[in-house]
Parts: structure tokens; C-alpha cells; sequence
């Protein structure tokens, strides 16, 4: 799994030829720990999609930039633009109809 931080977070974004959904979490996060497995298959399952994790902790400047306030956050990036959110713990199935990927 793809870990991003400030130094790789815009260029993977915006140069990947493949959509990007980034799972926004922290250590602390139960919620997100329990997200992990979910986002781990799905990504298993949809090789034409980047899937990446971003430590909130780490790249705080950018979550503020998108708004995030809330974790697990997910974001389906195209070349750069945001084109769907999800917030919390979600089935698979719900996350990837969220997302529409």
C-alpha cells in the first residue's frame, strides 16, 4: 500500500494514469484501524485504481486544504481533482459505491 506524504502527496495525485483514493486515518483512529482490512481488499479487487494511505498526523496541511475534519476519510482523485468523498466506517460495498469506482 502506497503511503503518502507531504513531499509525494500532489505528484502521486496528479501524474498517476490510474484514479487515486487516498484513506485519510491516524494511529488513534479506531474507526480507521477497523477500515483497514475493507480498504486493503478493495484495493486488492480494483488493480485499475491506485489505493494509498495518508497518516491525518502527518499531512495535516493538506487535510486542511480538502476539508477533512472527520476520519476515516476516503477521496477518489482524477489527475489531480477531487471527484467523490466518503466519510467513516463503511462496508465495501458502500465505500466503493461512495466512491463510484
Amino acid at each position: 500500500m502506497l503511503e503518502l506524504t507531504l513531499e509525494n502527496f500532489q505528484t502521486t495525485i496528479t501524474t498517476s494514469d490510474k484514479p487515486v483514493v487516498v484513506d485519510f486515518w491516524a494511529d488513534w483512529c479506531g474507526p480507521c484501524r477497523m477500515m483497514k482490512p475493507v480498504f486493503e481488499e478493495l484495493a486488492t479487487e480494483k488493480p485499475e485504481v491506485l489505493f494509498a494511505k495518508a497518516n491525518t498526523d502527518i499531512v495535516f496541511p493538506i487535510c486542511a486544504e480538502l476539508g477533512i475534519s472527520s476520519i476515516p476519510a476516503f477521496v477518489l482523485f482524477v489527475k489531480g481533482e477531487v471527484v467523490a468523498k466518503a466519510v467513516g466506517y463503511q462496508s465495501k460495498e458502500e465505500l466503493s459505491a461512495a466512491l463510484g469506482i
